[in-house]
């Protein structure tokens, strides 16, 4: 048996379990929507597949700690395994029924990701990654792409929504992208995007304001993926410090080049 594959195992069969009962909440509208802050939503449906999740996670594995979104605040000791939980990633997206949505899961262990789990509920696609062992999008292979050159590339991001701080430096590096790439798309959920580098649908992905949860699963996969993932300056401060790239290795390097003509890091 390898490495998680117990794990992985499981959470395959939780996380298709729990789509199809958000794919029926969607469908039939059987959920409320709640503000957390400014323009940040919460629907009861993210509250329920949580605790669903850590419900289940709880009894399988009692001796672990659980990291989740709504209702789980960090572990005071990142030792051990904590399972980091976002119950719906898009939840906006989820809300106005415009996909993508997911449920994304990740195992730390040993200080850092080990093993990660996206699963965008729309369109019924399982993306997962254990260290060491590939990315797969239901069981097929990823790698992401080799573009190398930024005029051929298509980049992913994601926009401002409850942190404007930034927002004219953001303006001003859309515009340069607009004119040196192929274009920038924006999902609407981190995890996807993240999920999209890995399956080479786009070339490189970047986003600020961004939490744990957002980034941890996804992350893992793109590195399965033959992708590199890193902060702003390069560096590996990219599960806690709020800014990312995920791209190959020269598509990461020109976004570092560009954030740092722009931004003030």
């Amino acid at each position: 048996m390898h490495m998680y594959e117990s794990e992985l195992e499981q959470l395959k069969r939780w996380l298709l379990e729990l789509a199809q009962s958000l794919t029926q909440m969607r469908a039939d509208s059987s959920f409320t929507i709640d503000l957390k802050g400014r323009n940040d939503l919460v629907t009861t449906a993210d509250l329920w597949t949580e605790q669903e999740l850590i419900r289940r996670l709880q009894n399988q594995y009692p001796n672990d700690s659980i990291w989740a979104e709504e209702t789980k605040d960090e572990p005071e000791d990142l030792a051990g395994r904590i399972w980091i939980i976002d119950p719906i990633d898009g939840t906006t997206n989820f809300a106005h029924g415009f996909s993508p949505y997911c449920i994304s899961v990740a195992l730390w262990q040993d200080d850092r990701v080990v093993l990660g789990m996206v699963y965008e509920v729309a369109h019924n696609q399982c993306f997962y990654a254990v260290e060491h062992q590939g990315a797969f999008l239901n069981d097929r292979p990823l790698h992401v792409s080799d573009i190398s050159q930024p005029k051929n590339a298509l980049i992913a991001t994601g926009f401002p929504y409850t942190e404007f701080h930034h927002v004219d430096y953001f303006t001003m590096l859309l515009k340069d992208l607009f004119q040196e790439t192929h274009g920038v798309r924006r999902a609407g959920a981190a995890s996807y995007d993240l999920c999209a580098v890995a399956a080479g649908w786009v070339d490189a992905f970047f986003e600020e304001g961004l939490k744990p949860w957002d980034v941890a699963a996804g992350a893992l996969i793109v590195q399965e993926a033959g992708g590199q993932v890193s902060d702003w300056k390069g560096g590996n401060n990219w599960l806690k410090g709020k800014q990312i790239i995920a791209a190959n290795s020269n598509l990461k390097k020109y976004l570092l080049q560009k954030l740092s003509a722009i931004y003030p890091i």
